[in-house]
């Protein structure tokens, strides 16, 4: 689904899809643009837009599907797709917008911490033995 098909979605429907809703999701879009601008490159233009190489990368992100699957489904190489979704990866991080904090901002005393226990064990289940006549 491209970008032109997201964006007539109600912010709901759209956050569902993404995983985003549409104001950061533009954002998104204006740092790559700011990073565009600064740095032409030459050679063939990419075959998806922007706003299409955030959508890939954010279906990866979200859904866990393989480069393989994402290139079949947005009709491009698989080497292409691990391209778009390292670009937009690597240029959101170092605009520091979108980066998580460290371990050193986790360990701050006013940072507040929530656990969640959850009781994993493992218990046997009963089944009948497959000889069994009754």
């Amino acid at each position: 689904m491209t970008y032109e098909q997201v964006q007539s979605l109600k912010p709901e429907a759209f956050k569902r899809f993404c995983g985003v809703g549409p104001t950061t999701f533009d954002e998104m879009v204006s740092v790559l643009q700011q990073q565009k601008r600064k740095k032409r490159k030459p050679g063939r233009p990419p075959k998806l837009s922007l706003e299409d190489q955030v959508l890939l990368a954010l279906q990866y992100w979200r859904e866990y599907r393989t480069y393989f699957h994402i290139a079949q489904s947005w009709n491009i190489n698989e080497s292409t797709a691990f391209r778009s979704v390292r670009y937009v990866e690597d240029t959101l991080i170092r605009s520091g917008r979108f980066s998580l904090p460290g371990k050193k901002a986790l360990l701050q005393p006013d940072s507040v911490l929530e656990v969640v226990v959850v009781d994993v064990t493992e218990s046997p289940v009963e089944r009948p033995k497959k000889n069994n006549d009754k």
